[in-house]
């Protein structure tokens, strides 16, 4: 490390103001903050300080992720092995080939030999969403920190680590760069950056490519990638099925509500295990980083939409089958999960009162639910109920302030 520390103090003079690489400041600065702890102080006036800046806190996420990474990794290399083991021609795509050309068939599903094949297999698929992302977003979050002359801000670490785990994993690469900048300077830098953002840059990015190229994003086959015939390998998630067929049509499939909560279904890579957000909640409530009333709210509002579906289900509204599905099946399909644990607690773009995030997150949950089961072309509403509230989190922290205002006075009064 005191080597590390040398190299970076020789360096910074470079980068100073009146030095030959002035403009490229932000770069420096980038990179001595992620390794070491900054050191400048306050000067003036008192202020509490906290032992976790921006970058540690965006890393806190980052790592509250990783079980969804390496989940993404193994369920869509699963996905392809069941899919090779069961069509011909087999699952498409120049990652497979490689696969294949690599260590061949047959390609087993079980055991630890089979973990670690399925799991090679899924990264050659997520690992160039990834670093795709990483590359293009980087360069625009870099490019915008050199113009405007700021440090580079931590945020795009969380976005970078979000959106690939919300995508197909045969989404073409150049949809991917295309989705990640559209997220990057219309859903944060136009608004002036990490911190000003109205909206989620994630789920800006993954909301343009489903309306830009709904064929890729959402279509049965491009879960697993393969065609299917008379005794092909179906594709469709089960989120599609229970739109179409209620939960006869999910029994179809074959999944099990356990299948459905570990993940072993096809699905956006890495939103298909309820279990890995379970642990990415633990994560972000322990270490206060993301907010359990925003979950719970999200969670209390579905579930009374869930029930409030069943009944009329039951009262005779059986013209659309998704009302019938209970909601401890819903929270298990499709990025329920997901979106409430990582998205919906998004610490700029969220409620900041606890008023506030008790309201924000129920009103998710309704939403989010209305959307799921009424709207026949659009099964997963979470996306769309998430970027909804969000326009309306600072009207939400406006009322309760005033609230609080108008109470206190009253008090004072009395």
């Amino acid at each position: 490390m005191k080597l590390l520390r040398k190299i970076q103090d020789i360096q910074e003079p470079f980068f100073m103001k009146g030095g030959p690489l002035e403009r490229l400041y932000p770069i420096y600065e980038a990179n001595d903050t992620f390794l070491f702890t900054p050191g400048h102080v306050t000067k003036h006036g008192s202020h509490v300080r906290d032992g976790i800046d921006l970058k540690r806190m965006m890393i806190t996420v980052v790592v509250a992720l990783l079980p969804c990474m390496l989940w993404a990794m193994y369920n869509t290399g699963l996905q392809a092995h069941k899919a090779l083991n069961s069509l011909a021609p087999a699952w498409e795509g120049w990652q497979t080939q490689i696969y294949i050309g690599l260590l061949g068939l047959p390609t087993p599903t079980e055991g630890l030999l089979g973990v670690l094949l399925c799991t090679l297999h899924g990264a050659l698929y997520y690992l160039p969403i990834y670093i795709v992302t990483l590359a293009v977003g980087g360069l625009l979050e870099t490019a915008f920190s050199i113009i405007r002359k700021h440090e580079i801000n931590e945020g795009f670490l969380v976005t970078s680590a979000l959106l690939p785990l919300t995508l197909p994993p045969t989404i073409p690469l150049w949809m991917v760069a295309l989705g990640i900048a559209f997220g990057v300077v219309i859903g944060k830098e136009i608004f002036g950056g990490t911190g000003m953002n109205i909206w989620n840059p994630a789920l800006t990015a993954r909301a343009f490519l489903f309306f830009a190229y709904p064929a890729h994003m959402s279509g049965d086959k491009i879960w697993i990638a393969a065609e299917t015939s008379a005794d092909g390998y179906s594709g469709a998630t089960l989120l599609a099925e229970g739109a179409v067929g209620g939960m006869e049509a999910i029994r179809a499939t074959g999944y099990s509500w356990m299948d459905a909560f570990l993940g072993l279904i096809p699905g956006s890579m890495g939103e298909t295990s309820a279990l890995f957000c379970l642990f990415g909640a633990v994560v972000l409530i322990a270490t206060k980083i993301g907010s359990w009333r925003t979950m719970a709210g999200a969670v209390l509002g579905s579930f009374v939409m869930a029930a409030l579906f069943n009944a009329m289900y039951s009262w005779g509204w059986a013209t659309n089958p998704f009302l019938q599905v209970p909601f401890h099946w819903h929270v298990v399909i499709g990025s329920f999960a997901f979106a409430i644990v990582f998205m919906a607690t998004d610490p700029v773009s969220s409620a900041f009162t606890n008023k506030g995030k008790w309201m924000y997150g129920l009103l998710i949950g309704v939403f989010g639910m209305v959307i799921r089961v009424l709207n026949p072309a659009y099964p997963e509403g979470w996306m769309l109920a998430i970027l909804f509230m969000n326009l309306f989190a600072p009207l939400l922290d406006y009322f309760v302030v005033q609230a609080n205002v108008k109470r206190r006075a009253a008090r004072y009064a009395a």
